[in-house]
């Protein structure tokens, strides 16, 4: 089954040693948004969403070894980066699987895409690391023509 389509897939018990040792850091984060923020960061300084390649590459979005997708760099497909961004906030202890929501919308009004809502205190933040090439910022989604 393709990773968090249908069903939501646990987050990883073991990881990456450079993922872990980018969760301690993130432990030393002063709350759930500054711990974040910083995964979103991470993740956007490594990662990006391409249009073309979502299509070229399309049987990606079955990946689901952790040690494989944290290889990669440049592009993977939402749905690959949520996956990482959820064990990056799960592992860092500020987050349990509860306060981290998928979610589904449309980009170019035919694409299915996949972001993620976070529970921040009694708030829910849209995070989209796939669109922040497409100048989608912390905090919004892509949706119709981003």
């Amino acid at each position: 089954m393709p990773l968090d389509l249908l069903v939501k897939k646990p987050a990883p018990e073991v990881l990456p040693n450079e993922m872990e040792n980018l969760i301690v850091e993130l432990k030393k984060s002063s709350g759930s948004e500054e711990c974040l923020k910083k995964a979103y960061q991470i993740l956007v300084d490594r990662y990006q969403g391409q249009r073309i390649k979502t299509y070229t590459r399309i049987f990606n979005i079955f990946y689901s070894d952790i040690n494989y997708l944290w290889r990669q760099k440049g592009f993977l497909h939402c749905n690959n980066i949520n996956y990482i961004m959820r064990a990056f906030l799960i592992k860092s202890n500020f987050f349990k699987e509860d306060d981290i929501k998928i979610k589904w919308t449309l980009v170019w009004y035919i694409s299915p895409h996949q972001y993620l809502q976070v529970r921040i205190n009694e708030k829910w933040v849209n995070v989209d690391v796939w669109a922040h090439s497409f100048g989608i910022k912390f905090g919004d989604r892509a949706r119709g023509f981003h």
